[in-house]
């Protein structure tokens, strides 16, 4: 990378360039987010989720018109990183409606093993599961086995000594599956992911991440003004605002583009932005490290021409970092699987962003307030 030193690039003086670029680039996001929103995931909205995976490629459509006639009311369903993938959810969590039917239909399979054999509810009081009694604890196995084979989550009670009691979840989730393997049989699938967040849990951890993010934006501020002046932690701050919401922006604007890329913001992606608050702000102070260097060496240089000397002088490090963590996300991006795609996402664009900035934006605005304030930035 020795084409990246003793480089004389006049930044700050394009610096009205990179506001317009950095303008445009959140306007479209803010439109976006204003018109399209915001796609929340299950951790946020509350409900029932579950992503299955097929044995064969299967029509979505088909998979869409069994579902929606289930009497779960709306039903999202959409594919889910290829043909074979799909992801239904709900904002249902229980439903007193598909009780009994589940209920009938756990007592079919068990009949068609053991017929006549009595069949006592032990507990029906939750929404959630049914409890049985059998005869003997032998019985109560081979029931298990038995519904486990048809799909259905049973276990023996922990808290039975007798090991007589068998527990059956009879949820929404099973209620899908169950449709399912009725409308497919000839395409077994297995269940890659189920997950049920109230939506008293879902309001709170976006609380709670809207919460963790403010939080981390204080704390740097408050490091980089003790550290360095007020100012650069500020122009840093405004940065890394600046990367999140460009970055958020993507979301709403790709949102359904791109195929088999689910842009969705969960708890993953909360992830995602602390970790490129981090990524950029370490960029960021590397530059004013530079700067506060070179203003105690070159005293007799002008502010403009110490911080584009310093960017000038950091550009190797940057581009080498940089790079490389691109690569590496990349790498996750196509090859990471389903379940990280988001987040390595979310870091690749993020980072072009956040080199961006660090280069582009924090600098210049420590610039623009010293030259606007008419106040001398000293070490």
């Amino acid at each position: 990378m020795r084409i990246f030193q003793n480089i004389n690039v006049d930044f700050l003086g394009k610096r009205k360039l990179y506001y317009l670029i950095s303008g445009l680039l959140l306007l479209i996001g803010l439109i976006s987010v204003a018109f399209r929103g915001l796609e929340f995931g299950i951790d946020f909205l509350g409900g029932t989720e579950i992503v299955i995976n097929f044995e064969k490629p299967v029509d979505i459509g088909k998979v869409r018109s069994y579902v929606e006639n289930i009497g779960l009311g709306n039903v999202e369903i959409k594919t889910f990183g290829g043909e074979t993938g799909v992801l239904l959810r709900t904002e249902l969590q229980e439903s007193r409606e598909i009780y009994p039917k589940l209920v009938s239909s756990i007592s079919g399979a068990i009949n068609k093993y053991y017929p006549g054999l009595p069949l006592k509810v032990a507990d029906s009081s939750s929404t959630t599961s049914v409890v049985y009694e059998f005869p003997s604890s032998d019985t109560a196995t081979g029931v298990v086995n038995i519904l486990a084979s048809q799909g259905f989550q049973a276990s023996k009670s922990i808290d039975d000594a007798t090991g007589k009691l068998v527990t059956v979840r009879v949820g929404i989730a099973e209620w899908i599956k169950q449709n399912l393997r009725e409308k497919f049989p000839d395409n077994s699938f297995q269940v890659l992911r189920e997950e049920k967040i109230g939506p008293k849990v879902g309001n709170e951890l976006k609380r709670d991440a809207v919460v963790a993010l403010f939080l981390s934006l204080l704390v740097i501020l408050i490091y980089l003004a003790f550290r360095y002046k007020f100012i650069f932690g500020f122009g840093a701050v405004v940065a890394v605002f600046h990367d999140s919401l460009i970055t958020l922006g993507l979301f709403s604007v790709l949102y359904g583009v791109i195929p088999g890329l689910n842009l969705e913001i969960d708890l993953t992606i909360v992830a995602a932005f602390l970790t490129l608050i981090g990524y950029s702000m370490s960029d960021t102070v590397v530059v004013f490290d530079r700067v506060r260097e070179n203003m105690k060496i070159h005293k007799t240089d002008s502010l403009e021409q110490v911080i584009n000397k310093s960017i000038n002088q950091t550009m190797s490090r940057t581009i080498l970092t940089g790079g490389t963590s691109l690569m590496c996300l990349l790498v996750l991006v196509f090859f990471g699987g389903e379940v990280l795609r988001a987040f390595s996402f979310t870091l690749f664009f993020g980072i072009i962003i956040g080199t961006y900035s660090s280069i582009f934006v924090a600098s210049a605005l420590v610039f623009e307030y010293a030259k606007r304030s008419k106040k001398k930035v000293q070490f």
